[in-house]
């Protein structure tokens, strides 16, 4: 069984930064792909950004230019530097992990207010 433990969230003003981790129990070269995902209250949960083993990152047109995901081999942990954030990217974000199946974190809550 994978477990993904995500980290780093909080609260923040508008303009400010966070970077997400999320730790894998097992090597993340085992995974197809790795990506971040979040849930604002009444929404479905969408794509934030994602990479693939292959090496393709791809992100949601509303935080293209602003969030980058990256990952550490040695560490099997993947991570999402935000900036300039806006009240709107205030969500709950859940790590991805994709094998012969999908595994989940527990989410870690992003707030942007003033």
């Amino acid at each position: 069984q994978v477990q993904l433990v995500e980290s780093g969230g909080g609260l923040v003003q508008p303009g400010g930064s966070l970077r997400l981790s999320c730790a894998a129990s097992r090597s993340i070269f085992s995974f197809t792909g790795m990506g971040w995902y979040r849930q604002a209250p009444g929404k479905q949960r969408e794509v934030v950004a994602t990479y693939t083993k292959g090496g393709r990152t791809d992100y949601a047109d509303s935080v293209k230019g602003r969030f980058t995901i990256s990952r550490d081999n040695a560490k099997d942990t993947v991570y999402l530097q935000m900036d300039r954030l806006k009240p709107e990217d205030t969500a709950v974000y859940y790590c991805l992990a994709k094998s012969l199946r999908d595994y989940w974190g527990q989410g870690t809550q992003v707030t942007v207010s003033s």
